[in-house]
C-alpha cells in the first residue's frame, strides 16, 4: 500500500505584538541635542486678585485719564441729584428737559433731544410722560404748523423751581472747595473741551 503523508497545514504566524510609538520629540534639550523630549509647558501660578481702589486714589485719582475722571464725577453727581430729585418723583433727564424748555421755550423734541443730550426716544417718553402730569405743553409752530413747540406750562415751572432747590444744594457741594477764579476757570475748561470735540466729530 502506498504511503499517505500526513502533513500539517501552516498555521498562521502570531501577530506581532504591537510595539508603543515612540513619544513624539521636538526641539532641543539643554545640552543642545536635536530630538530630545520636550516637558509639557506647566501652568502659570494664578495671580493674586487685586482689589480696586476708592475714587481719588489709583487710577481713580489724579494718575488716571482725564476722560475717566469726568466720568466719575458726572457718575456720582447724577446719583446725588437722582436720590434728591426722587423725593419729587421726577428723574435726572426729566429735570435735564425742564431746565432747557424754561432756557430755550418753543423747542421741538429733537431739538431738546439736542440740547438736552438725550436721544429722541428717551425726548419722546420724556415729553409724553411730562404732558400727561400737565407740566408741559405743545403748540404748532406759527412758520411751520406742523412742527410741534413745547414749552412750560404754570404747573411745570412750579415743578421745576422745587427741582432747582434740591439741584442747589449738589451745586454748592461742587463749589465748595474751589475759589470764585477756580471755578470760572473749570467753566471755561468744560465748555471748551465739549466745543472742541464736538467740531471733530
Amino acid at each position: 500500500m502506498r504511503k499517505v503523508e500526513m502533513t500539517m497545514a501552516p498555521q498562521p504566524a502570531e501577530k506581532a505584538a504591537k510595539r508603543p510609538r515612540p513619544a513624539r520629540t521636538t526641539g532641543t534639550d539643554k545640552t543642545g541635542r536635536r530630538g530630545a523630549r520636550v516637558a509639557p509647558p506647566q501652568p502659570e501660578p494664578a495671580l493674586a486678585s487685586v482689589s480696586p481702589p476708592p475714587p481719588g486714589e489709583g487710577k481713580r485719582g489724579e494718575s488716571g485719564y482725564l476722560g475717566y475722571l469726568l466720568r466719575q464725577a458726572q457718575a456720582a453727581s447724577r446719583l446725588t441729584l437722582e436720590r434728591a430729585l426722587g423725593e419729587l418723583g421726577v428723574t435726572v433727564p426729566q429735570f435735564v428737559a425742564l431746565t432747557m424748555l424754561k432756557a430755550y421755550p418753543g423747542l421741538s423734541g429733537a431739538e431738546l433731544a439736542r440740547v438736552a443730550l438725550l436721544t429722541p426716544q428717551t425726548v419722546g417718553v420724556i415729553i409724553g410722560n411730562l404732558e400727561r402730569d400737565g407740566a408741559i405743553m405743545k403748540t404748532p409752530d406759527p412758520v411751520h404748523g406742523r412742527r410741534l413747540q413745547w414749552t412750560l406750562t404754570p404747573r411745570g415751572l412750579t415743578l421745576l423751581e422745587q427741582c432747582r432747590k434740591r439741584a442747589m444744594v449738589l451745586e454748592r457741594r461742587l463749589v465748595e472747595s474751589l475759589t470764585p477764579k477756580d471755578e470760572r476757570v473749570i467753566r471755561q475748561w468744560l465748555a471748551r473741551i465739549a466745543v472742541s470735540l464736538q467740531q471733530d466729530s
